[in-house]
């Protein structure tokens, strides 16, 4: 962190906020978590993945930072918190995280969308934050992102059960945007980067021998409110400054390392306008 000379590192700069809004993503940050730190996180996730039921996969680990300390204090680092109030501003929330993990050799894809389409919540003013857990690149399947979607509304999407995404909702094929400008995102364990909740991204299958695992977290400012009849499980938890709009209830930090929410989580698919 800061210290009396030297700058807090994850202060973000007037020219990486500049790019963040111009482009609707930001690459190129200092680590959160040392590849030490990443080591012993890697080596605890197994006690959450003990926790899913046979019928599930890692992708419903979703929300559980409400009932894991495990990650909810990934998801309140300072580091990140830092990084995040450089776009959002002094007042914001955390209300979401999932895992994203891609196996060796796993043909699962997930087809371009924008994550404000699934999300029954207004205004857009939503940073996402995404973790890795181990060294991503195309080879495993990084994510990819069109710089500059963001600026373009809320597009169509269709659904479709014929495709290996692991979402069932995608842009429409006739969709006016050019995947071949999109940017391949690369990280390392312990490394992150943020993405605008309307920034069109996708990635690839992993046919590689390496795992491919990140954690998203979602954060809002406080001027963001939930549509409660959709998504009526919907917590907040303040990560900086005030809520002086008292949009959304309030969850309760959780006290057990691991632990899995009593509810199930409304999915992308049924919170999603198409």
């Amino acid at each position: 962190m800061a210290t009396a000379t030297a700058p807090n590192p994850y202060k973000l700069t007037a020219a990486q906020q500049k790019f963040y809004h111009e482009n609707g993503y930001l690459l190129g940050l200092p680590p959160i978590y040392t590849r030490q730190e990443m080591a012993q996180l890697n080596a605890e996730l197994p006690n959450l993945l003990a926790l899913l039921k046979p019928d599930e996969t890692t992708k419903d680990i979703r929300e559980w930072h409400e009932t894991s300390t495990y990650l909810y204090d990934i998801c309140m680092n300072p580091k990140i918190l830092d990084l995040v109030e450089g776009i959002l501003g002094p007042n914001f929330y955390c209300w979401a995280s999932n895992f994203f993990i891609k196996d060796p050799r796993s043909m699962s894809t997930v087809g371009w969308h924008q994550d404000s389409y699934y999300w029954p919540m207004t205004p857009n003013n939503s940073v996402t934050v995404w973790l890795a857990f181990d060294d991503v690149d195309e080879v495993n399947g990084g994510m990819k992102l069109i710089p500059g979607s963001h600026k373009g509304g809320i597009i169509k999407h269709r659904r479709s059960t014929e495709t290996n995404s692991v979402l069932t909702l995608e842009l429409e094929d006739g969709s006016d945007f050019k995947a071949d400008s999109a940017v391949q995102f690369r990280l390392k364990a312990g490394e992150c980067s943020l993405h605008d909740d309307r920034a069109i991204h996708g990635s690839q299958a992993n046919p590689s021998d390496r795992r491919r695992a990140g954690l998203t977290i979602r954060y809002s400012g406080t001027n963001v409110k939930n549509d409660m009849a959709v998504n009526p499980n919907f917590k907040i938890y303040l990560c900086r400054g005030v809520d002086e709009f008292k949009h959304n209830p309030y969850g309760t930090p959780p006290t057990q390392r691991y632990g899995r929410p009593s509810f199930k989580p409304v999915s992308n698919e049924e919170a999603g306008r198409g």
